[in-house]
């Protein structure tokens, strides 16, 4: 893939992420994101679905442990990884939560399984067995029996409003590239800058 540090970051990663899907890599949309609460991190790998409005969005269950850290502190930061084209991708900045028709959207595009896995796990909370969700499940199940299963409230989708975006490309010898993109607020222009591998 051309780089071409003149354009847009977010049109340079549309094109990286499509360059990773065009080579096959699997779950190329897959993103790490860190968390904090009580300034401890957390990180853990999501599913980037899409930009919206010039975010990042994956949606989540509000009520885990991952929507109650964002609630508490916004500020994220992300990574995509994708070792076989030797690239990668750090965005740092803030969360919002989307809208309630962009998460009923996505929401009813989902399988039928991930819908009701949604209404049955308290995510992040401990429980006695495999078990006992599975029960849970198949009683979500029986209750939206023949019905369309709509969004539960406590489930929906972020997008990540990047400040600083990075392109790193793996060169020999350690020898990488690393473009930057920085802004302080989501209303002022990008600044362009190259870091010292």
């Amino acid at each position: 893939m051309k780089f071409d540090f003149k354009i847009d970051p977010l049109e340079n990663f549309l094109k990286s992420i499509s360059a990773a899907q065009l080579k096959g890599i699997p779950e190329h949309n897959a993103m790490a994101l860190a968390t904090t609460h009580n300034n401890k991190p957390a990180n853990r790998i999501v599913l980037f679905k899409g930009l919206n409005e010039g975010g990042f969005s994956f949606f989540t269950n509000y009520d885990g442990r991952k929507g109650r850290e964002l609630s508490e502190n916004k500020n994220v930061a992300a990574t995509f990884f994708w070792p076989h084209i030797d690239h990668q991708i750090r965005i740092e900045g803030y969360v919002e939560k989307l809208s309630e028709a962009d998460s009923d959207k996505y929401f009813a595009s989902r399988p039928r399984l991930s819908q009701l896995g949604a209404w049955a796990s308290n995510q992040s909370s401990q429980i006695a067995s495999f078990e006992e969700f599975e029960n849970i499940t198949k009683d979500i199940e029986n209750k939206f029996k023949n019905k369309i299963i709509t969004r539960p409230p406590h489930w929906g989708g972020f997008r990540i409003v990047p400040l600083e975006i990075e392109f790193w490309f793996g060169k020999a010898g350690r020898l990488h590239e690393r473009y930057i993109y920085h802004r302080e607020n989501m209303n002022n222009p990008w600044n362009r800058f190259l870091r010292s591998p």
